[in-house]
């Protein structure tokens, strides 16, 4: 059987985000890229989330015994959020994870974390056998090895799961420049984590009639 192919564009309002394991003892493992560009998109990811209401959930391994587990950066975008310690490598097995998820009422699941090949393919896949439309943003995850990312992301892809990145992912929720509840936020995460990016306020007037 095919897998089933989503068309609509994201929607911020149908959107949920889980965050996999991103913590500094995972971080040290991760040789699929540069780790200092993937906390940055990671970071990027989060604060995407945040500026669009889009319910995050936080989980990780062992967060309970090794405080502060996470990526301090997660804490300044998420202070006090509630962080899901787990013992299963299958995040989607966590019943905690899985019914945080789904009291959201979200239809489109957003995925990210380490190691792709393990902690986001594991979840990936078991919300894809079960019907969900899952989305893994690429370059806010990450592998032991190049191999191990590429592969991992493959897998999901074939079983129906859709890779993106976290600037595509942004421009789908903005969508319009002229958005202006979002637009000084998107303008910040610009300038912290795309590179450089100059805000410009939109000109009406130079802009095309009918």
């Amino acid at each position: 059987m095919s897998p089933k192919v989503y068309k609509s564009l994201l929607d911020p309002r149908e959107s949920v985000l889980v965050l996999v394991d991103h913590q500094p003892p995972m971080l040290l493992r991760v040789a699929s890229g540069e780790r200092r560009t993937l906390v940055n998109n990671a970071t990027a990811l989060a604060k995407t989330a945040r500026a669009f209401g889009v319910p995050t959930v936080l989980t990780g391994t062992a967060t309970e015994t090794l405080p502060g587990t996470l990526l301090s950066e997660f804490a300044d975008v998420f202070p006090g959020h509630d962080v899901i310690d787990r013992t299963r490598i299958n995040a989607w097995a966590d019943d905690r994870v899985r019914d945080a998820v789904l009291t959201t009422g979200r239809r489109q699941l957003i995925i990210a974390g380490l190691w792709t090949e393990v902690c986001v393919v594991l979840p990936a896949l078991s919300a894809l056998e079960e019907g969900r439309e899952v989305y893994v943003v690429a370059d806010a995850s990450a592998g032991a090895t190049p191999e191990a990312h590429r592969l991992g992301l493959q897998r999901i892809t074939q079983a129906g799961g859709v890779p993106l990145t976290w600037l595509q992912l942004l421009g789908e929720f903005q969508r319009d420049w002229a958005r202006q509840e979002t637009r000084a936020a998107v303008d910040a995460i610009m300038r912290d984590h795309g590179g450089a990016w100059e805000h410009r306020p939109l000109d009406r007037t130079s802009l095309p009639t009918r």
